[in-house]
Parts: C-alpha cells; sequence; structure tokens
C-alpha cells in the first residue's frame, strides 16, 4: 500500500504544461532568467537545459519585474543565452520509514546505488520550529555508554548539544559512539560539505552494520555547490521531524555547522547580502538558530528529537562567530580539546569547558554531589599542573591540590573512552575515583 501511494504522490506531481524562461545574461556566478518573473518564487529550484549539454540545475535567489536571478548548482560552462529555464515541482522531500538503512542526498535521492521509494506527503525543508508554548519539558537521562556522558555531563531527551572541536582530535568518533550507545529509535546524520573519499568509510567501518541499522545519513560532499550542502542540513533536520512526529525519539547529528554557516555565506554572497562579522553576513546568526530550535522535545503526542550540532573551530577560539551564536542557544556544549587527544585520552574533553544545561535536574543530589567534586579536583588539578610539571609543588603545601593529584590518574582514566553498562555503574566507578584509596 505504501508503494501505491508513493506511486499515485509522483503522479499528482506529473505536469502537463511546463512554463519556460529564457537566459538573458549571466553575471558573478549567476544567471538572470526573463519570463518567470510573475511566477517564480524565491527559494524555488529550476532546471536550465543547455544546448546540447545537458541539463543545469539551480535555485531562484531574487526576483525582479522583469527578471529573476538563479545560482546554479555548478559551473555555468556551456549556458547560452536563450537556453531555456524551468521551475521544479517538488521544493521540500518526501520521506519514508523505508528510508533508515539509507545513504541519500539532500534531495531524497538514494547515494547507497539501491531504489529508494519516496513518502506519501511532501515535507517543507525549513518548517518553523514547535509552538515554544505547547513543547514538552526534556525528558530522562540517556544511557551513553560512555562514562563521561553517563556522569559529568549528562544527555537527557531532547536535549540539544554542541560539540565544538577542531580538525583530527577525534569528533567523527565521538559522533559515530553517539550514533551507536545513545538510546533512540532513529538516528538521523547530517554530513554537511564531507571529503568524498570519507562518506563510505564513515558508513562501512565507523558506523558498521550496527549503526546503519537504525540510522538515515543525508550526505553532501565539499565539491558539491553552497546550495546543496546548505540543503544537507535542512533536509537531514526535515527526515528527523517526520520520525519525531511519528512520536518515535530522534538523535540527530549535524556535522558540521559550521560547513552549513559556510555555505550559507557564499549564497548569501551572490544574492548581495552584505558581509559583516568575519565575513559572515547578517543573517547567518538567524540561519543557525532557526536551524537548532527546530530541533528538541516536541510537542504533547510526538516524540522528541536528541540533537547533536558539531562545530569545526580554529586554533579553539570559542568566540568565533558560528561557535559563539551555537553555545548561546543550546542547552550544553563539550568542548574537544587537542593537547588531551594529543597525550592519547579519547574521548579528549575538557571538563571544564564543557557543560551540560541538565544538570541539576539529570541527576540525584548524591550523584550532583559528586560531579560538583569531581570538577572541583580536576579544577585543582589544572590550575597547579604547571608548577607540578615542573616541580614547584611541593607536597603538603594545600590539601586541596594534594587531594587533586593524588585523585587524578583515577579520573583521567575515568574519562577515557570505555563502555559502562550504565548511569549508575558509572556514577559508582566515578565515586571509587574520588575516593582516598581511588
Amino acid at each position: 500500500m505504501h508503494e501505491l501511494d508513493a506511486m499515485v504522490a509522483d503522479i499528482a506531481d506529473i505536469r502537463t504544461v511546463i512554463r519556460l524562461g529564457r537566459v538573458v545574461a549571466t553575471a558573478r556566478g549567476t544567471v538572470v532568467v526573463r519570463g518567470l518573473n510573475d511566477v517564480a518564487r524565491l527559494g524555488d529550484r529550476v532546471r536550465i537545459r543547455r544546448h546540447g549539454d545537458g541539463a543545469l540545475s539551480g535555485e531562484i535567489l531574487s526576483l525582479s519585474q522583469d527578471t529573476v536571478t538563479v545560482l546554479t548548482d555548478e559551473p555555468g560552462e556551456g549556458l547560452g543565452i536563450g537556453d531555456a529555464v524551468e521551475i521544479l515541482a517538488r521544493k521540500g522531500i518526501a520521506p519514508a520509514t523505508s528510508w533508515i538503512g539509507r545513504v541519500i542526498d539532500p534531495f531524497g535521492a538514494p547515494l547507497d546505488g539501491r531504489p529508494l521509494a519516496r513518502g506519501t506527503a511532501q515535507r517543507e525543508l525549513r518548517a518553523r520550529a514547535p509552538n515554544a508554548a505547547a513543547r514538552k519539558p526534556l525528558g530522562p537521562r540517556l544511557e551513553t555508554g560512555m562514562a563521561a556522558f553517563n556522569t559529568l555531563l549528562p544527555v537527557v531527551q531532547g536535549q540539544r548539544l554542541g560539540l565544538f572541536a577542531g580538525s583530527g582530535v577525534g569528533k567523527s568518533t565521538l559522533l559515530a559512539q553517539f550514533t551507536r550507545r545513545v538510546h533512540a529509535d532513529v538516528v538521523v546524520i547530517a554530513l554537511i560539505g564531507e571529503r568524498g573519499r570519507e562518506l563510505r568509510e564513515f558508513v562501512d567501518s565507523v558506523l558498521g552494520p550496527e549503526g546503519m541499522s537504525r540510522a538515515v545519513v543525508v550526505a553532501a560532499t565539499s565539491d558539491q555547490s553552497p546550495l546543496v550542502r546548505r540543503r544537507a542540513a535542512w533536509s537531514a533536520m526535515t527526515v528527523a521531524e517526520y520520525f519525531r512526529d511519528l512520536g518515535l525519539q530522534v538523535l540527530l547529528l549535524a556535522d558540521s555547522v559550521t560547513r552549513f554557516a559556510e555555505a550559507h555565506r557564499e549564497v548569501a554572497l551572490a544574492a548581495d547580502e552584505a558581509p559583516s562579522l568575519r565575513g559572515f553576513p547578517p543573517s547567518t546568526s538567524h540561519m543557525i538558530m532557526s536551524l537548532a530550535e527546530r530541533a528538541g522535545p516536541g510537542p504533547d503526542g510526538a516524540g522528541d528529537i536528541t540533537a547533536v550540532f558539531s562545530v569545526l573551530v580554529a586554533g579553539s577560539d570559542m568566540d568565533e562567530p558560528i561557535a559563539d551564536t551555537l553555545r548561546g542557544v543550546l542547552d550544553g556544549h563539550v568542548v574537544l580539546d587537542r593537547a588531551i587527544a594529543e597525550r592519547g585520552r579519547f574521548p579528549a574533553i575538557d571538563i571544564l569547558r564543557s557543560v551540560s544545561r541538565s544538570l541539576p535536574d539529570a541527576a540525584s543530589a548524591e550523584e550532583n554531589a559528586l560531579i560538583a567534586e569531581a570538577r572541583r579536583m580536576i579544577a585543582a588539578y589544572d590550575k597547579a599542573e604547571p608548577m607540578i610539571q615542573a616541580g614547584l609543588y611541593a607536597h603538603g603545601s594545600d590539601a586541596t591540590t594534594d587531594a587533586a593529584i593524588a585523585t587524578w590518574p583515577a579520573l583521567d582514566a575515568f574519562l577515557a573512552e570505555g563502555e559502562e553498562a550504565d548511569a549508575e555503574a558509572s556514577f559508582a566507578r566515578l565515586k571509587a575515583c574520588l575516593s582516598p584509596a581511588g
């Protein structure tokens, strides 16, 4: 029945009359079209029929009384004055439950070489977030299988978490661990601007059959146009919202918001929006915040979208525009530190710079006391570490520092990558680390 409904939806999209425009000019990487201005809308997808050189897709960026301006998905070589331009019927995508276990592009087409049926209802890519007054509160704590996230940085149902990291510090591995270990009915993964060779490796090796068995991967590689890369984030969020509206618990992993913002910057500059802070146009902040707000707890009767948004931070600069914007709208952030990774501890989480805003509600009074004590010991050791490494600290000078030195090896090992049975077992181990004998 689902296949029949999908076929009916496809037939309904067939157009018997196609309105054509014509290319009249090209400028600054865009194409100017005449003859569609009375039917075109901002954001419409178009197809340009190049003479004897195939078709070229694009998106309408701006409108005037007589013409529309199109940014193409590919370089415009071969375009000529008078080439025909048509508006495509579909703007959004139509997800289906059969997409689980599949790798798709931002337009809902399969990338794994197998047929893929579309759903029966098309959904808008840039839908509004649920009514703020109708959303449920954050849900219960989720088991993650990782000691740090079971204790010091708990993740709860419907939470939105930022993962801030430079390149090569274990970000992709940590995202894969979330995919395999965090409890969820469906996992939606957005790979935005990824290197093409890494897609297959991520699916086959990092996720593996276990991770893919409940995942939908939406991928746009780094060589694709900014329109396609930006669309990958919206398409992944739309897929997540589809499963949320079915009442399922969804885990959304977006890698990365930085590339999403960079793609938007390219599109906005092509549309003549003025650059501002570090070259990003003013609309960037709203674009990021509107994407993040779509995740989180759903309305009554729906599921939730627990989201992890990764951010690439150059030189650990947490105050750069993208990191600063996203950190302000999320329910917590995790910072991965290169120095920690270089000494071999994974995940390389900088606990002192990371925070989960689900606390203190996500833990009991006893658990919160353990978390506070662990942070106090880590902070004390961090403050005294230069003196300790230089041999300038004398035992007995400060009781707190002495305790921090005694507990540090156990705490550092506790934070290292490992699989715990559940949060209760993780807290028991944390308590042992903080004991005099730990």
